[in-house]
């Protein structure tokens, strides 16, 4: 009896120790929140188009895209790039500058010296928008056609290839794109509301303006404008997510009830209750639900009750160990949703749990995931540990925040990083002269401070590959909501 105890003792002590060799192994869990925070922000200065101001602090970038706008008798000066490239694409553009905005809006506060660095990137967004809407029932979505840029590898400073302009209106609606412009100046009117109240008001006038045209003439901006848009950034999810997105941002900034009115009317026809888990550039579906479950937890608005469950529906699918978990981790722990740049749903995923753990403490509510109570606390502890992964506590102990830490991606697919700075190379870079430096094993010359790159596979593998655009481009999406979840964590952690 003894020796078949011993046998299963000795055969348990094996099993555990396979176990134990199956859990991820993670570095130390408390990062430099702060330093990162400040650098995400950066970040965005590197992204910038048009006229750099005496305050630019990316020293290796200069003015580009002066003529943007021209060709049509518009000043479309200013704004972002996207990510690698040098085409200005407003869908996502508005995106991240609506997230930008949400991330001051709700861990602003938790900022302390880096809230006026946020604040000028929300601005350089905002501003470039207010110019992008100028004309009623007209949005500019696009500057720069984007297969030519693609077939060549420049600087921004440098590019030659045509600027042309798209554009949404009547006879060519957009909804989706119209509809998150609107929610972008929108959100950024808040930013302002106090700081600068002339400027928010011109905002949320504009909002209101824009989303009356994307209401009115519905559409998905990629069917008349599939060849310039597809398949960089077609709208896949269609406008109605968009549209709901819209409507709970011109709620929270105008407190009219005429949105509040459209929101109970049209929610379920958008797609209010679906269950798409996927939060990003392309589909507002979860953000709408966790920023209107605000009103209800936090502003006791009993006619939008519905969004706690529909916002509990979404955060329960990340709650690993329960029931209701949808979602898939590598195994090292890493929050996988695609292969194409997965990290901007890592990123925008745990700003809305540590969002909405905020207006659940402010409630006293805790969620029910299948029977399970999830604390506000749990879904903070999620989202910590996808940040952690993020700046290095990861299989391969890389940092995935360029200039963050020992180990940092140095080949990223970034025309204007992996080109002489015109500092250092007065003389123009071809269209196809650039492209020995994609091709170069040589790291960066310039060193986008602060980009996070699209990260590594499902197997927790990341090859720092420039030609590899799927793990290796950074972009505004996917540092817009970090910059708020790493203020809350800079913040939670007395580092700020």
């Amino acid at each position: 009896m003894a020796a078949v105890l011993r046998c299963l003792l000795l055969a348990l002590a094996v099993l555990v120790v396979r176990n134990a060799a199956a859990l991820p192994h993670h570095g130390p869990a408390k990062h430099d929140y702060r330093d990162a925070l400040t650098k995400s922000i950066l970040f965005f200065e590197g992204q910038r188009s048009g006229r750099l101001p005496p305050s630019q602090r990316v020293s290796w970038r200069r003015s580009s895209g002066l003529s943007d706008g021209s060709s049509v008798k518009v000043d479309l000066t200013g704004g972002y790039y996207d990510a690698g490239d040098n085409v200005k694409f407003g869908f996502p553009l508005a995106f991240s500058s609506t997230m930008l905005a949400w991330s001051v809006l709700e861990f602003g506060g938790m900022m302390k010296g880096e809230l006026q660095h946020a604040r000028d990137a929300v601005r350089w967004g905002s501003d470039y928008l207010l110019k992008a809407t100028a004309h009623p029932d007209t949005v500019y979505v696009q500057v720069g056609d984007a297969g030519k840029d693609h077939a060549c590898w420049e600087r921004p400073e440098d590019m030659d290839t045509p600027r042309t302009v798209y554009k949404v209106d009547p006879s060519t609606p957009g909804s989706d794109v119209a509809a998150e412009t609107a929610a972008a100046l929108a959100a950024a009117s808040l930013v302002f509301r106090k700081s600068d109240p002339a400027y928010s008001s011109r905002l949320v006038a504009r909002a209101k303006r824009v989303f009356e045209f994307a209401d009115k003439h519905r559409g998905v901006y990629s069917a008349k404008l599939s060849s310039y848009v597809c398949p960089y950034y077609c709208s896949y999810s269609g406008y109605q997510d968009e549209l709901l997105w819209g409507a709970a941002w011109l709620h929270r900034a105008t407190k009219s009830p005429v949105y509040l009115s459209y929101i109970k009317l049209n929610g379920q026809l958008l797609g209010a209750d679906e269950q798409d888990n996927t939060f990003g550039w392309d589909n507002k579906h979860a953000g709408a639900r966790i920023l209107l479950s605000k009103s209800f937890l936090v502003q006791k608005v009993g006619a939008l009750q519905e969004y706690k469950a529909h916002a509990d529906s979404f955060i329960c699918s990340m709650v690993p160990g329960t029931p209701t978990d949808q979602t898939t981790y590598t195994r090292g722990g890493h929050l996988f949703k695609l292969s194409d740049s997965n990290m901007q749903y890592v990123t925008s995923s745990s700003f809305l749990l540590l969002t909405y753990a905020k207006y659940l403490v402010s409630a006293k509510k805790t969620v029910s995931c299948g029977g399970v109570a999830v604390t506000p606390q749990r879904l903070r502890a999620i989202a910590r540990r996808q940040v952690d992964y993020l700046l290095g506590s990861n299989p391969m102990g890389m940092s995935y925040m360029v200039g963050y830490g020992a180990k940092y991606p140095k080949k990223l697919h970034h025309r204007a990083s992996s080109l002489p700075s015109v500092a250092a190379h007065p003389g123009k870079i071809g269209c196809s002269q650039g492209f020995t430096g994609l091709y170069s094993g040589a790291a960066n010359p310039n060193v986008h401070v602060g980009a996070v790159v699209g990260g590594p596979n499902q197997n927790d593998q990341f090859p720092d590959q420039r030609s590899d655009y799927e793990h290796s481009e950074p972009a505004t999406y996917i540092n817009a909501p970090l910059v708020g979840a790493l203020a809350y964590l800079a913040h939670s952690s007395g580092q700020l």
